[in-house]
């Protein structure tokens, strides 16, 4: 289910996600996390935005190659979040 709110209307913690998934260092997570964030982060409850700000520890083509298939996820990584990611990245 996606929410489309302005950031004004978001918590802190979710628009500095937004903001993270904005700026991650390469173009292309740029904008994959990024528009990924904008439309998912207000609708996700805690427990998924809590795996979320974890993921964006991860390093930018760990989390390209687990996104796209070119390497398999870890299986800490498997999940809903993940499966997010991964249909998002074909819309």
């Amino acid at each position: 289910m996606m929410i489309d709110l302005p950031d004004a209307d978001l918590d802190p913690r979710r628009k500095r996600l937004i903001f993270r998934s904005d700026h991650r260092g390469t173009k292309e997570m740029d904008l994959l996390l990024g528009s990924f964030a904008r439309k998912h982060v207000a609708a996700m409850d805690d427990d998924l935005v809590d795996r979320f700000e974890v993921l964006l520890e991860m390093s930018d083509p760990d989390l390209y190659n687990w996104i796209t298939g070119q390497e398999p996820t870890p299986p800490e990584w498997q999940g809903p979040l993940m499966e997010m990611l991964r249909a998002h990245r074909y819309r």
